[in-house]
């Protein structure tokens, strides 16, 4: 077997030469069809936020996540609806769209849905994606205001666990949430302090997540997830750089930072910082910000081991890293210190990266792969948001193998 030598970020890293064989299933559930004054919107379900495959379960079977459901900013109302509707904020065209997971079956050529699994509250309601109060505004497809929904849910990762619960991961808290095997919320984390955002939830909140997570830009919180092999831990990863102190920094920064959770002990024991890459090596997308990088996906591999989904939007790449050197409860994690972690060069402690893929090397794979069902090195199994179809993309679920 071959091996690449590659020089990336001052890091030398090794990549299989080994060729990926590329299989696709495009993806049909369909929404709704909504008939505006200058517009008609075909919406379909965007099931691919992000993508698990559990342990005991055969190779073809994973389960994927729904993020809150179809939103259009204020400023593309016009182009994408036909007239502008509102400033600032987010529209909910089917704004009682509950957050779902699904259970999948892949086939050669097709895929069957096993089971949905809407997420609900205590009491068995659904449970909305309407954005919570300390984010962002809502309205309905008329552009009238909607209220803040303490319970609503933007979310994008998830893992399945023995006992049939899951954890998901979402981005509005940023939080992370227990669920029963049917969907019902069992306990939701937060950042210290985003708790008083939630009045009127009916389930139990723990404030344990570090403060500092709540610096994170609107719609970029928590969208990847993991589980130990014991699933005793978590670990999870911010989108993007906080925007600590403010959006211009978040903008220019590379530095994401990382944590490990103690299910038992409902606390994070590790925090860890990763170095995304330039956003103008991300060949397909030719993007100059460095904003346009995202981590959208992690799998655990090995203790404290894990491959991590950084994207753009055409361009994905994998990595392999490994959890250490902790910076918990060290100076960065004080909002008053200055300049910020996020301000600042020439860190210590940021983990060291192995390249495993890079999909501009692979054919007819489509944008926004925002999920990973990892079933073994030689296998993987990969999805696509496709943002509910607003601008017309597919969902696809891709096998690769090798």
């Amino acid at each position: 077997m071959k091996i690449k030598l590659i020089l990336l970020a001052g890091v030398l890293l090794t990549c299989s030469a080994l060729a990926w064989d590329v299989k696709r299933v495009q993806v049909a559930e369909e929404l709704d069809v909504i008939k505006l004054k200058n517009k008609t919107l075909k919406l379909d379900i965007g099931i691919g936020s992000g993508a698990f495959h559990y342990k005991n379960d055969p190779a073809n079977v994973f389960y994927t996540i729904t993020d809150r459901g179809p939103n259009i900013k204020c400023k593309d109302s016009k182009k994408l609806m036909g007239e502008k509707l509102c400033e600032k904020g987010k529209i909910f065209p089917v704004a009682n769209f509950t957050p779902t997971i699904y259970k999948i079956k892949l086939f050669k050529n097709y895929y069957k849905v096993l089971e949905k699994i809407q997420i609900k509250d205590a009491n068995g309601n659904q449970v909305s994606g309407v954005s919570n109060a300390g984010t962002e505004n809502a309205y309905d497809i008329k552009g009238n205001p909607i209220a803040f929904d303490p319970q609503g849910l933007d979310a994008e990762a998830l893992v399945k666990l023995s006992d049939g619960s899951f954890w998901i991961a979402e981005e509005y808290g940023a939080s992370i949430l227990h669920l029963s095997s049917d969907g019902k919320i069992l306990k939701r984390v937060v950042p210290a302090g985003f708790e008083t955002n939630l009045e009127g939830s009916n389930y139990k909140i723990s404030s344990s997540l570090p403060a500092i997570i709540s610096k994170r830009p609107l719609n970029r919180g928590i969208e990847s997830l993991a589980i130990s092999e014991d699933e005793n831990y978590l670990y999870f990863s911010m989108q993007s750089p906080l925007a600590n102190p403010d959006t211009k920094t978040y903008k220019k920064s590379a530095i994401v930072r990382m944590f490990k959770y103690d299910i038992k002990a409902d606390q994070v024991i590790g925090e860890y910082l990763y170095k995304m890459d330039n956003a103008q090596s991300f060949q397909l997308d030719n993007k100059k910000n460095q904003n346009a990088v995202k981590i959208s996906e992690m799998v655990l591999i090995a203790d404290d081991e894990l491959i991590v989904l950084e994207r753009v939007s055409k361009t994905t790449k994998f990595y392999k890293v490994k959890f250490e050197n902790s910076i918990l409860d060290s100076k960065w994690d004080d909002i008053k210190t200055t300049p910020s972690l996020e301000q600042s060069e020439n860190l210590d402690n940021i983990m060291q990266k192995e390249l495993v893929l890079d999909t501009s090397s692979l054919k007819n794979m489509p944008k926004k792969i925002e999920g990973i069902a990892y079933i073994d090195e030689n296998n993987w199994i990969l999805i696509n948001d496709n943002d509910f179809g607003i601008d017309k993309d597919n969902t696809y679920i891709i096998r690769l193998t090798k």
